[in-house]
């Protein structure tokens, strides 16, 4: 038994009467969240994440159709907030400080050992995959775009910019070094990205 599996079987019993089902989802983010960054996604059970959150296997094969779509969900807001873009006026420096707490969460924590086993079950998992392309990739793209959206109104950006581009050039490099790891993820990496686009290739 897991210390997480102890400390439900010593939770009182929760109050009689139907739940708002915000309140729900949230004891489920948390327990996904725990049992995948502490052990991985091969301990994540229905049953196991029925018992520890209170919420009944019924429920949870009502919102999500496969363990792996149940662990892409909690994953994501797992990490939710350290993976926040701010916005401080300066577009190099947000997109350097954003990019390397991507790195820092990929390379230095247990959540990024969780994201390539799921970018990997997401292969033969169809529900998965649909979950990571809705939910994970298409929210870090647009949270990325919306802020280089922003630095283009500002002039800190040229007008005729891809701005999806422009992620998939930064994030993507990132994600090649994750899950084809030649070469490290590191902070000159990251600062050696944002300097190669800003700056160019060219000579001056």
């Amino acid at each position: 038994m897991t210390q997480q599996d102890a400390g439900a079987e010593e939770r009182p019993a929760r109050r009689r009467g139907r739940r708002p089902a915000d309140e729900v989802r949230a004891d489920v983010f948390r327990v996904v969240g725990e049992v995948l960054l502490t052990e991985g996604i091969a301990d994540l059970t229905f049953e196991r994440v029925a018992r520890l959150s209170g919420v009944s296997k019924t429920t949870l094969y009502k919102w999500w159709p496969s363990k792996g779509a149940l662990a892409l969900d909690g994953y994501f807001h797992a990490v939710e907030e350290t993976l926040a873009f701010e916005d401080t006026g300066d577009i190099r420096a947000d997109l350097t400080r954003q990019l390397r707490s991507f790195a820092h969460l990929m390379t230095r924590t247990p959540a990024g050992r969780v994201l390539t086993e799921l970018i990997g079950q997401s292969q033969t998992d169809e529900d998965l995959a649909t979950a990571f392309r809705s939910l994970y990739s298409s929210g870090r793209r647009r949270l990325a775009g919306e802020r280089l959206l922003r630095a283009r109104e500002q002039g800190q950006i040229r007008d005729d910019v891809d701005v999806q581009v422009l992620v998939d050039q930064l994030w993507g490099a990132v994600y090649h070094r994750l899950l084809i790891p030649d070469e490290p993820v590191t902070d000159d990496f990251v600062a050696a990205l944002v300097t190669n686009l800003f700056d160019g290739i060219t000579p001056p």
